[in-house]
């Protein structure tokens, strides 16, 4: 499912990060996911095999169908967690998601939002994530949930898992140094790179602004190493398009 890390030192010191980070919340997920997570960091450092067998507690997937989360979902399903994906009922949603048992949850004046942000012709991916995240915290809690992991490459190290009021948040991809090749591998291998959902590139049609945005995303992933160059070009040259 996820291989070892071997001779990558950026890697390597991002999990030993992760190890750190994962002390910190210790005493809020409870020590059977506290345990299992570490297993899964140290079968990714070490390749040191765990006790995969199914846990009862409950974690929260923020899910979009996209190759970070569907990774996630695989991973998380995998290492033997229950996992719940939520997926956020906008009108750019695949319905076949019903095939992952999604909990479909909603966000009272989502376009009204975004409709106000693109007119403005202000970034909306930033503030989509954050509703779509509060969300989904909220369906957590409803439910009495502790743990909402998601498919953020991004937040490595001591912030790929980390306590956010009553809720904890799990980067999973950072949280085991993943990068985007890593994450295609695990979906099976194929997966058409393009970037942005159908509302981006509807909005990004009509103010073209926000692809100069959409491209410093793109490269701050490539300074982050979570996307190689051939990637980063192959989404900048798919924003461009648009």
């Amino acid at each position: 499912m996820i291989g070892r890390i071997e001779d990558d030192f950026v890697k390597i010191y991002r999990i030993r990060e992760s190890f750190e980070a994962l002390e910190r919340v210790k005493n809020e997920i409870g020590e059977r996911i506290y345990e299992r997570l570490r297993s899964l960091l140290e079968y990714r450092l070490y390749g040191k095999e765990f006790d995969r067998s199914p846990l009862d507690e409950k974690i929260v997937l923020a899910f979009s169908m996209g190759s970070d989360s569907t990774a996630s979902l695989k991973i998380l399903r995998w290492a033997g967690f229950n996992v719940v994906p939520v997926m956020v009922k906008l009108p750019r949603i695949k319905m076949h998601a019903l095939n992952y048992d999604v909990v479909f949850v909603e966000i009272p004046g989502y376009m009204e939002v975004m409709n106000e942000r693109i007119r403005k012709k202000a970034p909306i991916c930033g503030v989509c994530h954050s509703m779509i995240m509060e969300a989904v915290e909220k369906y957590a809690r409803e439910n009495k949930v502790k743990i909402v992991a998601s498919g953020d490459l991004l937040s490595s190290g001591l912030v790929s898992i980390y306590q956010k009021g009553d809720i904890t948040t799990l980067n999973l991809p950072a949280f085991l140094a993943m990068d985007k090749r890593e994450v295609i591998g695990v979906i099976g291998g194929k997966y058409t790179l393009s970037f942005g959902c159908p509302l981006w590139k509807t909005a990004a049609k009509n103010v073209p602004v926000l692809k100069r945005f959409a491209i410093q995303r793109v490269l701050r992933e490539l300074r982050a190493r979570v996307i190689d160059e051939e990637i980063a070009l192959t989404l900048i040259y798919d924003i461009l398009q648009k």
